[in-house]
């Protein structure tokens, strides 16, 4: 929750109070709760009064890497209106998040490297004010969660998280960018520096992007393989996603796999990279802390 006094107009002007009532969402869930607006020492005209989901995002430009905050996601609460000297209004909204908003919580505890939030934007006399973010967290879905288990199952160890510009191939994506959530191999997995998890949800289902950078040796050549697992959420429900993994990684690590092509496109001059598609076995996951890849 915030307080900002509109900037544009100094003391006495109006402040704004957004409170949310559902704190934490999952993809394509319901955000709800209500901008407390509390007029100044004057009658102002409100020109109107917006939301937006906020998020950092990091965009390659050459060799370098910049972040910068973007709203991704708007909802308009109110056109023009009078609001008369020491007057409060209440409006209550109710909006659904898209499915691809990244996932910035696991079991209660923040992702580290990820950051959401609910901007509010108030317009007076052509004046924009952009208060504070209101932070939202944003939980896995079911299928995302066994995901992110099957990792923990089979030792890998998180290393960071953060959302980059641009798209996938082979991928129906509606955001400008995609969440990367970045592991460590196991120990006893040799040959490979990192593996990278995208996933990208929709009411249908998952597409899950796999990336692994396999280290070069003296008779071998290293470069990226992917794993490319497009379920729907039946399939995700009898899909042993640990099995998966575990059969592709320890095909890289014995020399196999498939390398370079392009499964990543990124924009602003990116660099594109393969594809390769897993296939699907059965069975069911059973839920596990994942402590080693969140805060605290």
């Amino acid at each position: 929750m915030f307080k900002k006094m509109l900037s544009s107009l100094g003391i006495g002007g109006p402040s704004v109070d957004t409170v949310l009532d559902t704190p934490t969402v999952r993809p394509g869930g319901l955000v709800r709760g209500n901008v407390h607006i509390k007029g100044g020492e004057v009658e102002v005209g409100i020109d109107y009064l917006a939301l937006g989901l906020t998020t950092r995002v990091e965009t390659e430009s050459g060799d370098h890497e910049y972040s910068s905050n973007q709203e991704f996601f708007r909802v308009d609460l109110s056109g023009p209106f009078t609001l008369a000297a020491k007057e409060e209004r209440s409006l209550p909204f109710e909006f659904t998040i898209p499915w691809e908003t990244p996932v910035t919580e696991v079991y209660g505890q923040h992702l580290r490297g990820m950051s959401m939030g609910v901007r509010t934007e108030l317009a007076v006399a052509k004046a924009v004010d952009k208060s504070d973010l209101d932070a939202l967290a944003v939980a896995p879905l079911p299928g995302q969660l066994k995901v992110l288990e099957a990792f923990q199952q089979l030792g890998f160890e998180f290393r960071s998280a953060d959302l980059e510009r641009g798209y996938l191939r082979n991928v129906r994506q509606e955001l400008p960018f995609y969440q990367e959530i970045e592991f460590y191999p196991p120990r006893h997995v040799g040959g490979i520096n990192q593996v990278e998890l995208t996933f990208v949800a929709s009411p249908q289902g998952l597409d899950i992007v796999l990336e692994a950078d396999k280290r070069g040796g003296m008779f071998t050549h290293g470069g990226d393989t992917f794993l490319h697992l497009q379920l729907s959420n039946a399939e995700l429900d009898r899909t042993d996603i640990a099995a998966q993994i575990d059969s592709w990684i320890r095909r890289i690590a014995s020399g196999g796999g498939h390398h370079g092509g392009g499964h990543r496109r990124h924009g602003h001059g990116g660099h594109h990279r393969g594809s390769v598609a897993g296939g699907i076995a059965g069975g069911l996951l059973g839920g596990m802390i994942l402590g080693d890849i969140l805060d605290g």
